[in-house]
Formats: C-alpha cells, sequence, structure tokens
C-alpha cells in the first residue's frame, strides 16, 4: 500500500502540517512507518478495544469501559491517569512493542480507520467498542481541540476549519467513511457500535449493552450501581474546570453554526451519508 506525504495548509496560512496519506488516508504524521506492524500487531481474545474518530467521547468512553469492565470505583478512576491504563496504539508513547507486552486483560484505544485495524480484528479476535457521535457536536469540539494546542498552531475561523471536515482534510481522514465502516460490521461478533448521544439519552441501556458484551455477569442491584457509578462519571466529566469550554456537551454545534453554514454541513451529510442507515439525533 502506498504511503505519501501530503501538504494541506489552512487558512490562514500559519497552519501549516503535514498530514502522512496511507492509501488516500489523511492520518497524523507518527503513523508514518508503523502502518505494515499494526496489520499484523497479534491480538488477545481478552483484549478490550475502543476505537473513535477524534472528538468522539474517546475519554469518557475509556472511563465508563474501565468501570465496567474493571469494577473500579469512580473516585478511584478520577484520581488515576487512566490514559496510562489504556494507551493508544498509533501514538509514539508507549509504542506497539510495549503495548504489545502488556499484561492481560488489555485495554488499547484507537483513532484508525477499521480497514487499517490488526488483521486479527477483521477475523473476530478481541472485543473492539466504537462509538460514533453527532458530526456537528464533533467538528466543533475538534475545532476547539486544535485552537487550544499550541502544536497546532491552527488560527483560522471555524467556518474554514468546518470546510476541511466535510472535505475529509483533516487528521483520520473522512468522519463519514470512517463511522460507516464500522456501522457495516456492527454485527460482527467481536464489535458493540455505540453512539456518545446514549449516554445522555438512555445510559442505562448502554451501560446494560457494555456488561454483557463484556462478559461481566451482574444482577439488577449491581447494574443499577454500575448505571449509578457511570452517571456520576458523566457529571464529574462535564463539571470539570479543565472542560470549562465543555467540548463533551450534547448540542454544543447550536451554539456555533450559522443557517448557513448548518444548511451546507446538511446538504454535505445527506450527500455522503444518504445510502446508510446510519442516524443521528440532532434535536438533543
Amino acid at each position: 500500500m502506498a504511503e505519501s506525504e501530503a501538504d494541506t495548509p489552512s487558512t490562514p496560512i500559519e497552519f501549516e502540517s503535514k498530514y502522512f496519506e496511507f492509501d488516500g488516508v489523511r492520518l497524523p504524521p507518527f503513523c508514518r512507518g508503523k502502518m505494515e506492524e499494526i496489520a499484523n500487531f497479534s491480538l488477545r481474545s481478552s483484549d478490550i478495544w475502543i476505537v473513535t474518530y477524534p472528538k468522539s467521547g474517546t475519554s469518557l468512553l475509556q472511563e465508563v469501559v474501565y468501570l465496567v469492565s474493571q469494577g473500579a470505583d469512580p473516585d478511584e478512576i478520577g484520581l488515576m491517569n487512566i490514559d496510562e491504563q489504556l494507551p493508544v496504539l498509533e501514538y509514539p508513547q508507549p509504542g506497539l512493542d510495549i503495548i504489545q507486552e502488556l499484561t492481560s486483560p488489555r485495554l488499547i484505544k484507537s483513532h484508525l480507520p477499521y480497514r487499517f485495524l490488526p488483521t486479527a480484528m477483521h477475523n473476530g479476535e478481541a472485543k473492539v467498542i466504537y462509538m460514533a457521535r453527532n458530526p456537528k457536536d464533533l467538528v466543533v469540539s475538534y475545532y476547539q481541540f486544535h485552537r487550544s494546542l499550541r502544536t497546532m498552531s491552527y488560527r483560522g475561523t471555524f467556518q474554514e476549519f468546518c470546510r476541511r471536515f466535510m472535505n475529509d482534510k483533516l487528521g483520520y481522514g473522512s468522519w463519514f467513511e470512517h463511522v460507516q465502516e464500522f456501522w457495516e460490521h456492527r454485527m460482527d461478533s467481536n464489535v458493540l457500535f455505540l453512539k456518545y448521544e446514549d449516554m445522555y439519552k438512555d445510559l442505562g441501556t448502554l451501560v446494560e449493552q457494555l456488561a454483557r458484551f463484556l462478559g461481566v455477569s451482574c444482577d439488577k442491584a449491581q447494574l443499577e450501581g454500575m448505571v449509578e457509578s457511570c452517571n456520576q462519571l458523566i457529571e464529574q466529566c462535564c463539571n470539570s474546570e479543565a472542560l470549562s469550554i465543555c467540548r463533551g456537551r450534547v448540542g454544543l454545534w447550536k451554539d456555533v453554526f450559522t443557517v448557513s453554514m448548518n444548511d451546507k454541513f446538511d446538504a454535505v451529510y445527506r450527500q455522503k451519508m444518504g445510502k446508510s442507515d446510519l442516524t443521528f439525533d440532532f434535536c438533543l
């Protein structure tokens, strides 16, 4: 599979980033040179994977998954560096070699599209939890994330950033393809497809789905306890001073999109998602 570099300057000119292009998909530069190793990465039946397009609620989902799978206390999770417990496969740190040697059960994250994940996963090995988020909220959160990171140096307008998103010009490629690829595999025995908004709409059902998928046996009282603990995690996340701009809020887009932008986004959404039966609730 061909590899190339793609210069993708945004507007204004100071935001210039070299994405690593692999099989027509723009990936972060740290993915360069390791895609074959990722494809051949060995899985274990006890592995739990969390896969998302960036800014789809990964941080919150990993805490909920950790709580459900490990029986952890929400206050304990709040004190620990949970990112160290759930490394990202393609990130430079800690690296593929270290992740490969982690003790079981391994909890691993990735933002890579389905087609680039380890081949063994396509063959039904390991458990994979995929979470998708309303793309309008996602693009606002992704924009705020780019603005907050000095290393990204993004100083363009939200309109310009949203145009890049609609034209598949951001890291990890097209959101539209990313979610649809996993949606097509939602019936695979090793895949659980979730929506971010369901954490707020129907947390009880989501936690029950997670517990059943992960093989966590619990009675009604234990399930209710897990739901209450997960609800506590969500409240802690939303009330965190570190998230004062509240990138995780549902309905975030309504404060940012203009009528014109919304019309353009809807047109692109219909064009790219028109053949899919995957839907999102934009009314929350």
